[in-house]
């Protein structure tokens, strides 16, 4: 965490606004990420308003909490069923949920967009939310490849704003990255990290550079592994199991580009390729680009590198 430490000393006196100790928490997305973080949150104490444009997709996010604290409690609570059903029914009492971002905001200490991977859409969410949030409210995204400084640069805010990457399944993945960008106040990072802190998380601190850590480092890897079958050099099943044997990783790059998606991983690509079009580690790929022309995705459309039973 040097980075943030030294970011704190260098712009503590400067700031005016206070460390915000967040307790209400609104998350802008109902899907599989913005449940997973509302989950968590609400287990830990926070009151979380979880926020999407219809009622139908709340209800099948609130389900999918419930669904995911059964199996939480399955594990936790196996000898103690009636305290398992306690525990459930608290969590869901710390969620609510809202069509109307701006009534949620309003009352918020942080509001954590986890929305479609779109510059614009977030652009326009946070130019929005800004008029409605009070002063105090920090805004974070959950981006996993976009600049956090860009997303934020239409509020007034920018102090208050950076950026909270969690991992998918968010319940059960400990890390965070915490991400500054080179206007977030030393407040705001310290209370970015101690609410990650308070979720139960690890942090890491990072700054605001395309894919952050994991993903700057996990990217290109996948993408190497790719030029690497493309070349001819290897089998797509002889690299996994050279990288599992050889290098103790639980899943070979072309099993993990399955399970990440290959959408994601070419619109992460692409953006990477967009902004630093020379640079060869960005360079797109023409099987890539195949299999989700085809809409072989991976695991979640039972084909891409791989088979899958569905």
């Amino acid at each position: 965490m040097a980075f943030f430490t030294r970011h704190i000393k260098r712009s503590f006196s400067s700031s005016a606004v206070k460390n915000v100790v967040i307790k209400n928490v609104t998350i802008i997305g109902g899907g599989q990420m913005g449940a997973g973080i509302a989950q968590v949150a609400a287990s830990t104490g926070h009151s979380v308003t979880l926020v999407d444009m219809t009622d139908d997709v709340l209800k099948k996010a609130m389900k999918g909490i419930q669904a995911s604290l059964r199996r939480v409690v399955k594990k936790t609570f196996s000898e103690d069923p009636e305290s398992g059903d306690e525990f459930i029914q608290k969590v869901m009492q710390k969620v609510s949920t809202s069509t109307d971002p701006g009534a949620a905001a309003a009352s918020s200490d942080l509001v954590l967009e986890a929305i479609v991977e779109n510059m614009k859409i977030k652009q326009d969410l946070f130019g929005f939310l800004d008029k409605m949030a009070p002063e105090h409210t920090v805004f974070a995204s959950n981006t996993s490849s976009l600049p956090i400084g860009e997303i934020v640069s239409t509020t007034s805010r920018q102090d208050r704003c950076g950026g909270l990457h969690f991992f998918n399944p968010v319940p059960m993945m400990k890390l965070v990255e915490v991400v500054a960008t080179s206007s977030t106040s030393p407040e705001t990072a310290e209370s970015l990290l101690n609410f990650t802190k308070a979720l139960g998380k690890t942090p890491v601190c990072c700054k605001d550079t395309p894919g952050f850590i994991v993903n700057r480092l996990l990217v290109p890897y996948m993408m190497e592994a790719l030029r690497l079958h493309e070349r001819g050099h290897g089998s797509i099943e002889d690299i996994d199991t050279a990288m599992k044997l050889g290098a103790g990783y639980p899943m070979g790059p072309f099993e993990l580009s399955d399970y990440v998606g290959l959408d994601t991983m070419k619109f992460i690509i692409d953006g990477w390729s967009e902004k630093e079009p020379d640079n060869p580690i960005f360079a797109p790929s023409e099987l890539l680009n195949k299999l989700v022309a085809q809409g072989k995705l991976g695991k979640k459309t039972a084909e891409g590198f791989y088979k899958y039973k569905k």
